[in-house]
């Protein structure tokens, strides 16, 4: 790898399901990446396609100027951006973006200590799961300093499409835990609804066709029942473990600001109780399962 090449690279750390199909598409773009994750296959996927391999988390921050992270929990995030070897010991990070779901107070924890190092944080989840990933099509909501945005919403561009709510590391995990917890409740109430069709005898084709022409339609009722619980494919590729996650996080800090969350508490324990049952690595549109399950007292289906 040339000098040239090195100062024109830009990092990514977690190329999982949805870093993998995020950084897919910034190769795609022409932009020369480094990737590090500890999943070697993910990896070498993305080497195939002219991605760099790092060889450790420093490795992404001593070769890249800017820098994206997508990771599955806040202590991941917070030992990979400021732990030991981490990005904040590199040399050549200035901008950090980062597309996970961690919450606002990991987030600025994270902003504050890399602020010391004089290393910027954009705080950027994304919405739109691992299909609009791959087609580019997610909602980005990023907060961060006007510069540090100015000089990466070209990247962001390849992604999706950027909402920019706020200057402060935290206001878009913010919006994007309440955007969550929306769609995870939809999504509870919306399977115990259609079960509870099913057993009155409804047809579902026709019991979705009419409550997409009503009032009660969102985003499970448009989205993922007609594409992925009316066939039974249940592939939406999102477990119910990270939603259990990422709704947990939300319950917390709108409490935290003063709102009882009488419902998103009662949406919590329904996937949490299902997440206990087995369920932690089944797609989250598998919840219709468990709700079929606690109706008839059967076993659940695959």
């Amino acid at each position: 790898m040339s000098s040239s090449e090195q100062k024109n690279q830009t990092g990514f750390v977690g190329v999982g399901v949805m870093g993998r199909p995020m950084a897919r598409r910034l190769i795609e773009a022409g932009h020369s990446l480094i990737v590090y994750d500890r999943d070697e296959k993910a990896v070498a996927e993305l080497v195939a396609l002219g991605a760099h391999a790092a060889k450790s988390v420093r490795d992404v921050a001593d070769h890249a100027r800017i820098v994206f992270t997508s990771l599955p929990t806040p202590a991941v995030f917070r030992q990979v951006a400021i732990g030991e070897g981490g990005l904040i010991e590199g040399s050549a990070l200035k901008i950090l973006i980062d597309l996970s779901t961690v919450g606002s107070r990991t987030e600025k924890e994270v902003a504050d200590g890399l602020l010391a190092k004089g290393i910027d944080t954009v705080d950027a989840p994304v919405s739109g799961g691992a299909a609009g990933a791959s087609k580019g099509t997610l909602a980005i909501m990023a907060a961060g300093k006007p510069a540090a945005l100015n000089e990466v919403r070209g990247l962001f561009e390849v992604l999706g499409k950027v909402f920019v709510v706020g200057e402060e590391p935290g206001q878009g995990q913010l919006l994007k835990l309440l955007n969550n917890m929306l769609s995870s409740t939809a999504f509870a109430i919306t399977s115990e609804a259609f079960v509870a069709g099913m057993r009155g005898g409804l047809d579902p084709e026709v019991m979705m066709s009419v409550i997409n022409a009503g009032s009660g339609k969102n985003g499970a009722t448009l989205d993922k029942f007609p594409k992925q619980v009316l066939p039974r494919t249940f592939d939406f590729g999102f477990p119910i473990g990270s939603v259990c996650k990422d709704i947990g996080l939300a319950v917390e800090e709108c409490q935290a600001l003063g709102v009882p969350m009488w419902v998103g508490s009662v949406a919590r324990q329904v996937w949490n109780y299902a997440a206990m049952q087995d369920g932690a690595k089944r797609d989250m549109t598998e919840l219709v399962k468990y709700v079929e399950h606690w109706s008839s007292g059967e076993g659940l289906a695959d």
